[in-house]
């Protein structure tokens, strides 16, 4: 019988758990298999992400094939960061465990994203940790809010990331009504109304020309030139491309919408050598062992290539979706056709691009341009006054 080992550490600034065993080939294989298992090579072990649910999960599973454990990681004390914040919690109960597992199904049975589960999932069980022995049942308002207050100023959450723990902390009192949180006294903050930050067209094609990997210039292009959102990208089929229409399908994105939007003809000679070259399989971009290509990538290197590119603002995915947005509307794009193809659900959505379109605000004149312009017209016609 093979033992394992389970053992708490923090990889890439998250709680893990390293799974070690003596090497042996049958085990390995096996412990592949689990959903949700990775390896490192920095501290060469197979590890899980931590919490509770998974933890319990892999021990069922490593029971089930046989394996013996030798010590119980449910006992420590495990850390998570977040930007650069050191956070330690007690580790959920059993039966804070079990309402946490029977929250995330209720999720599931919501049909929300996996992204969105991920999100609530993790505040809710940040919450149960916060509120460390009590009771569930006994949860109440008060809770909510001395854990709102203190993430809020422990993990410093910007007001996006603040709403989403309020809808969290919402859809938990709903799902578990035995427990004392009134919703109606859970405060929510209003949105924050950011204008996007938007690349002008000659900073778009400088990051295309810097960018040396073709690789990474053909998704910076295909995030430009479709207005596609990075997840969408991931998700792109070498199926869902009609190159004689000039179309792309977008399959199940934000709001498990389905839509049409443009390829840029001018991409093709790109796509095609793209294609020749990497010769993905199944996934329009895929990592080097065949399956999706992770999102963390994609920013880690588009952060660095706007650098390199001499670029002071700050480069994201979605700013190459909000360039494209803008840039259409430049163009003289009806709203409408720009609201169709970023696939937004509402108007109003779209209408923030009509704040950072520079094609009406070139066309008004600062009260001192005119002053000035009237003055050396009035005093010398031929002399342009000037306040250098």
């Amino acid at each position: 019988m093979t033992s394992i080992t389970l053992e708490p550490f923090t990889h890439n600034a998250k709680s893990c758990i390293a799974i070690k065993f003596p090497y042996n080939f049958e085990a390995k294989e096996y412990i592949k298999r689990f959903n949700g298992v990775y390896w490192t090579k920095t501290h060469r072990t197979f590890y899980i992400y931590f919490d509770e649910v998974r933890l319990e999960n892999i021990k069922n599973y490593l029971r089930k094939g046989g394996f013996k454990l030798l010590n119980d990681t449910a006992k420590h004390r495990i850390p998570r960061y977040s930007k650069g914040t050191k956070v330690e919690l007690e580790p959920l109960n059993t039966e804070k465990t079990k309402v946490y597992r029977h929250f995330l199904e209720f999720l599931k049975g919501k049909r929300f994203s996996k992204s969105t589960i991920a999100s609530y999932g993790g505040f809710i069980l940040e919450f149960l940790r916060f509120t460390g022995k009590k009771p569930v049942n006994e949860l109440n308002e008060n809770d909510v809010r001395y854990y709102i207050e203190w993430a809020v100023s422990a993990l410093n959450y910007a007001i996006s990331t603040h709403r989403q723990m309020v809808s969290a902390l919402t859809h938990f009192a709903y799902f578990y009504p035995a427990c004392s949180i009134n919703v109606e006294k859970i405060y929510m903050p209003k949105k924050d109304k950011k204008i996007p930050i938007v690349l002008n067209i000659e900073e778009v094609l400088t990051l295309l020309q810097s960018t040396n990997n073709l690789k990474h210039r053909t998704i910076i292009a295909m995030l430009y030139g479709s207005g596609l959102r990075i997840g969408e990208l991931i998700n792109l089929k070498l199926s869902d491309f009609d190159f004689k229409r000039k179309q792309l399908y977008v399959e199940n994105a934000k709001g498990r919408k389905d839509r049409y939007t443009t390829i840029a003809e001018s991409l093709f000679p790109l796509l095609r050598n793209y294609h020749n070259t990497y010769k993905p399989k199944v996934f329009f971009i895929e990592n080097p062992k065949g399956g999706k290509y992770s999102p963390q990538s994609i920013r880690a290197f588009l952060k660095k290539n706007a650098e390199s590119a001499g670029i002071a603002k700050i480069v994201t995915p979605h700013t190459l979706r909000h360039s494209y947005a803008t840039h259409m509307l430049e163009q003289g794009t009806d709203i409408r056709y720009i609201q169709e193809l970023l696939g937004h659900s509402r108007p109003e959505t779209t209408m923030i691009y009509t704040h950072v379109t520079r094609k009406d605000l070139q066309q008004i004149k600062s009260p001192l341009d005119n002053v000035i312009k009237k003055l050396s017209l009035r005093d010398n016609d031929n002399k342009k006054l000037t306040i250098s």
